[in-house]
């Protein structure tokens, strides 16, 4: 095996598309989106580790951005039925649109601000939006996020095994 063509193949990969490894620029932040959208229409399953190293960078990049800075403040002081709201209208939901939480009632009674979500409730809505449970409480939302951020050198280090992978193999396959 020739790991020096690895290795190189691996920094190449980073040297042209420096995004992977940290967004600094709008227009990273731009390529980035334009790569997500296109891996997962194209393959998810088989692109998913590059997908979530991107979605952290992304992630990442709209925390620090100076664009976001008024958005990400209005979050941090969201209530966890603030953020429900949050994610309704972004999907576009209504109270019918919520069966994990129970009965139209019960979810107007929540938003009403008269029942509180519970565990099940909370757990439920972020399997659903594919979201961390953490974001309905507003004194650990800084700290998720900062903590995702320290995962995107674990994950472009697990992206670089990946390339590293396919490459032994397609030397294996060549040389058979």
């Amino acid at each position: 095996m020739n790991f020096e063509a690895i290795k190189k193949n691996a920094q190449e990969l980073i040297r042209s598309a420096e995004y992977l490894n940290r967004i600094s620029t709008d227009n990273d932040y731009q390529k980035a989106l334009v790569l997500v959208e296109e891996l997962i229409d194209e393959d998810y399953e088989g692109q998913r580790l590059l997908i979530e190293v991107l979605s952290r960078n992304i992630e990442e990049w709209e925390n620090r951005a100076p664009e976001f800075a008024e958005f990400n403040a209005r979050v941090a002081k969201l209530d966890d039925t603030a953020v429900l709201r949050l994610l309704m209208e972004q999907h576009n939901l209504g109270v019918a649109d919520l069966p994990e939480l129970g009965q139209k009632s019960l979810i107007s009674r929540i938003l009403n601000g008269e029942r509180s979500l519970t565990k099940a409730h909370i757990q439920a809505l972020a399997d659903r939006f594919g979201v961390s449970p953490a974001i309905f409480f507003s004194n650990v939302r800084e700290k998720v996020s900062h903590d995702l951020n320290v995962l995107t050198v674990e994950q472009l280090t697990a992206v670089v095994r990946q390339v590293v992978r396919e490459e032994i193999s397609d030397q294996l396959h060549h040389a058979a």
